[in-house]
């Protein structure tokens, strides 16, 4: 099948609008409220963590302008890989695939886990693991019976998780304090120093936590009715929501006591609010049982945001075309899905055969899946610059506002965050460049399968012709 007697046929549902795409794109992300972002307190204490945090939300919220006129402007389920592909060609396509495959199938095990660790809270006999592979088996199959149930299902849990969040900053106010928040505040130094730095660099894949994945909405395009004006509604009230929630949950838990016992911690917040209320108070139930909300919601979405990026991958000829398959009745890559599957139930049980730096294995996949977003935000834009150049009259329906700054702070920022987290998990770092190689060498090996692979007008440029 060759570029010139065949076209891509695009087979997902276009069925979503701005409010179910602010969910996704929201709901990706809210679990970074919820876990994760404590970890960043151990190197950095409270205070430098603020910074780390202040930073990261400035990277972000410039990144996401940016990538808006990108994704409205090449609506494709591939999302930064069609960005990537279009700019730089196929090796440029491979480099923002796999950071984004790799971004997108390390998240999840990391929130099946902590999904696992807020069960464990209520029933303390429950193994967190066996609760991880649960809840793959469980969201696996609801994305699976279709993106309108997915969305909708999504967006519940999402709203909910928001909810649950300004409840928790009400219920601990009584007994924040700023004393609490600030003792030990730059990681068990009195004031600041030069040395404190370091912490604050070294906490940034966890700052990062609190917003990763909010550019997965992007692979949701092809099913978004009028993308070119619902995702920039999405992303735009969506980085706004995760800023205001991660600077809220943060300050509001650090001053509830000794921060330092949250440090290492995979369910921080129902233990903040346990210092508060107590163990049997109807509000300590509540957190943990809507908590699971927050984490299920962001599970879902990043399920259903792996399963587009493999699918989208594979039908450009990158993947096994087999992974390219949609079901027949509801449209969705079940193939995909189940591959991605497979991974992350192996990343969770990973610890029992291989261990990095002495980390606990949530941090370890979570800065794992930090690698491969941070080279996906710096080939992302890089290809923004790259097309203002070489495509000028693309349609870009929503342009980044104050070009080129805005997108020059992001790509800035994105160095700085790859430069911090390569220095301070080097073995982590020689794992992720030890796995693009080997998916350079596949990549290679297959450019017959990328020739055959249907012509998509998208990841070249080229118009198609009518029909």
């Amino acid at each position: 099948m060759s570029h010139a007697s065949a076209h891509v046929t695009r087979e997902l549902k276009p069925v979503l609008g701005a409010l179910p795409l602010w969910g996704i794109a929201v709901g990706l992300v809210i679990s970074g409220e919820y876990f994760g972002w404590s970890y960043g307190w151990a190197s950095a204490g409270t205070l430098g963590f603020l910074i780390a945090t202040a930073f990261v939300a400035l990277m972000y919220t410039t990144f996401i302008f940016s990538f808006t006129e990108l994704s409205t402007a090449i609506p494709h389920a591939g999302g930064p890989f069609a960005y990537a592909r279009r700019a730089f060609g196929p090796t440029g396509g491979y480099i923002a695939g796999f950071a984004t495959l790799v971004e997108f199938v390390f998240a999840p095990p990391a929130i099946s886990l902590a999904i696992g660790a807020y069960l464990n809270v209520q029933f303390p006999a429950l193994d967190p693991k066996l609760a991880a592979v649960a809840a793959y088996v469980v969201f696996i199959t609801l994305n699976a019976l279709g993106v309108g149930l997915a969305a909708t299902f999504e967006l519940v849990v999402t709203v909910l998780a928001v909810v649950e969040l300004l409840v928790f900053a009400g219920v601990v106010a009584p007994g924040w304090s700023l004393a609490h928040f600030v003792a030990n505040g730059w990681a068990g130094a009195d004031t600041f120093s030069a040395a404190t730095w370091a912490g604050i660099f070294a906490a940034i894949p966890f700052a990062i936590w609190f917003f990763l994945a909010i550019e997965g909405a992007a692979m949701a395009a092809e099913e978004a009715k009028d993308p070119r004006r619902t995702i920039p509604i999405a992303y735009v009230a969506g980085i706004l929501t995760l800023v205001a929630l991660a600077f809220l949950v943060m300050i509001m838990a650090g001053g509830v006591g000794d921060w330092r016992d949250l440090a290492n911690i995979n369910d921080p917040l129902p233990q903040a609010m346990k210092r508060v209320v107590g163990e049997g108070s109807f509000w300590m139930h509540m957190l943990v049982w809507i908590g699971l909300f927050g984490l299920i919601a962001s599970f879902h979405g990043i399920i259903l945001g792996y399963s587009r990026q493999i699918f989208a991958l594979a039908r450009a000829g990158y993947l096994p075309a087999y992974f390219a398959k949609v079901h027949p009745r509801f449209r969705t890559p079940i193939r995909a899905l189940l591959a991605g599957g497979i991974i992350g139930i192996a990343a969770v049980f990973s610890d029992e055969w291989v261990t990095f730096g002495g980390q606990p294995l949530t941090a370890n996949i979570v800065t794992m899946a930090v690698l491969g977003a941070i080279v996906m935000y710096i080939v992302s834009m890089a290809a923004l610059f790259r097309l203002r150049q070489t495509e000028p009259q693309l349609h870009r329906p929503f342009q980044a506002p104050f070009y080129p700054v805005f997108p020059a702070i992001a790509l800035a920022g994105g160095v700085v965050c790859l430069a911090a987290v390569v220095y301070f998990n080097p073995a982590l770092s020689l794992l992720f460049l030890g796995l693009m190689a080997a998916g350079y060498v596949y990549f290679r090996r297959t450019e017959g399968q990328r020739h055959a692979a249907p012509h998509d007008e998208m990841l070249t440029g080229v118009p198609s012709s009518p029909r």
